[in-house]
């Protein structure tokens, strides 16, 4: 199944589909449509959901089971990172290390181990950055939108698969400053809060079961 997180729309449009999909349903209590109105409503709501889970906000997650009673240890090792994007894989790690040790109960180790129940790997497949706004005086980049895609595997120490999903994406905005000393280091505090989002959100997905 596929994981869409945080992807950015103005919260109007958000706010115009779900009412628009809660129109449908209220014009649809207690009628009887035609077989051709019935398929243009269908089509209308299915369309009106689909918006709602990837654009505004919603979570969908991947496929997992149910986590052994006997999981003591898990490992996370380095995330591999397929982009040229600078140590974006060691944030994104730290982030999960530092949930799985929060919210958990395990014990968590920094790379792979025999001692390790289970073992959770991540690969980075895709990181960039996009100007989002530009000042309308100056002509010059306002805000930026970081996109970070990724997969994860969480498997056990037999290779049976536990958790994964293998489109994990996410999006953070930052402003940028006009002086130019500091406009190279402020994606650092936007990419560390897209790294917790994720964080927080894989670890939800591997302890509910989804």
């Amino acid at each position: 199944m596929k994981s869409v997180a945080r992807a950015l729309l103005p919260a109007s449009l958000c706010f115009w589909v779900a009412q628009r999909f809660r129109a449908a349903i209220r014009f649809s209590s207690g009628r009887v449509l035609a077989p051709k109105n019935r398929r243009h409503f269908l089509g209308g709501v299915s369309l009106a959901a689909s918006l709602l889970l990837t654009a505004c906000g919603y979570h969908t997650a991947g496929h997992a089971v149910t986590l052994p009673a006997d999981l003591r240890t898990i490992a996370v090792p380095a995330f591999i990172n397929n982009t040229e994007t600078y140590k974006v894989e060691q944030t994104l790690t730290a982030a999960v290390v530092r949930e799985l040790i929060t919210r958990t109960r395990y014990h968590v180790l920094s790379e792979t181990s025999d001692a390790a129940d289970a073992t959770l790997r991540g690969t980075v497949l895709s990181a960039y950055s996009s100007p989002l706004t530009y000042d309308s005086q100056t002509g010059r980049v306002a805000s930026v939108l970081i996109t970070v895609n990724l997969k994860v595997v969480l498997a056990d120490r037999h290779g049976k698969v536990l958790y994964q999903n293998p489109a994990y994406l996410f999006r953070e905005q930052y402003e940028v400053s006009q002086e130019v000393s500091s406009f190279f280091e402020e994606d650092s505090p936007a990419l560390d809060r897209l790294s917790r989002d994720f964080a927080r959100t894989l670890v939800s997905n591997i302890l509910e079961g989804f």
